[in-house]
């Protein structure tokens, strides 16, 4: 692989997860992410459609030097369509060894979703050493401290119904990144995710 996922995360306690926009909104919120200081910036191709957004702001992240990875990969094709793109990494809401291995192969780092313990054990014997928490606002922080226990070499990159309101208590529970989606749209928010970001890069966690 060109990076490994823990290296991509590293010190980016903030993922932008730009969904269902057209090319044009795409670009402008991951500008804004950029601007923001989130580095980490996916588009989910779950429809066809989507495709063009993803090549958009893969452009525009190569123009910044940011790595951009695309998101819902749940198929052998859709892999394709990443790598194709220029996609840095790959994001999917599950867990599947076809993925995995296809990514690998195209040297996209992989970031599988799981929920429970066996997905976690399952990722870890594919070499997968960070995994999705998805979804983390049904799952809950006691479930991120809870899995700290047993998986202690794990690292969870919290997903799903977070925003700024909850980031923090994600993070403080044991996530080491947490994925925002509606938040980068909402300047009401924007002030906080900032305040997020700042405080991590301050102690370094």
């Amino acid at each position: 692989m060109s990076a490994d996922i823990d290296v991509l995360i590293q010190g980016q306690p903030v993922m932008a997860i730009l969904r269902n926009m057209d090319a044009k909104r795409a670009v402008e919120l991951a500008s804004r992410a950029w601007d923001l200081g989130i580095d980490l910036v996916e588009v989910p191709i779950q429809s066809p459609d989507a495709i063009p957004s993803l090549e958009a702001v893969v452009r525009a992240g190569a123009e910044r030097g940011k790595a951009v990875g695309s998101g819902t990969i749940v198929t052998a094709e859709q892999v394709r369509v990443s790598r194709d793109a220029g996609a840095a990494f790959t994001v999917a809401p599950g867990l599947d060894e076809e993925v995995v291995r296809l990514c690998r192969e195209d040297g996209m780092p992989h970031l599988p979703g799981v929920s429970t313990p066996s997905e976690i054990q399952a990722a870890v014997r594919l070499g997968c050493h960070v995994v999705k928490a998805f979804p983390a606002s049904v799952l809950g922080t006691e479930w991120f401290k809870a899995m700290q226990g047993p998986f202690p070499a794990v690292t969870f990159v919290a997903t799903g119904g977070i925003d700024a309101s909850n980031a923090a208590a994600f993070l403080q529970a044991g996530a080491r990144t947490v994925a925002v989606g509606s938040a980068l749209a909402d300047e009401r928010q924007l002030d906080l995710i900032a305040e997020i970001i700042a405080g991590r890069l301050t102690t370094g966690n």
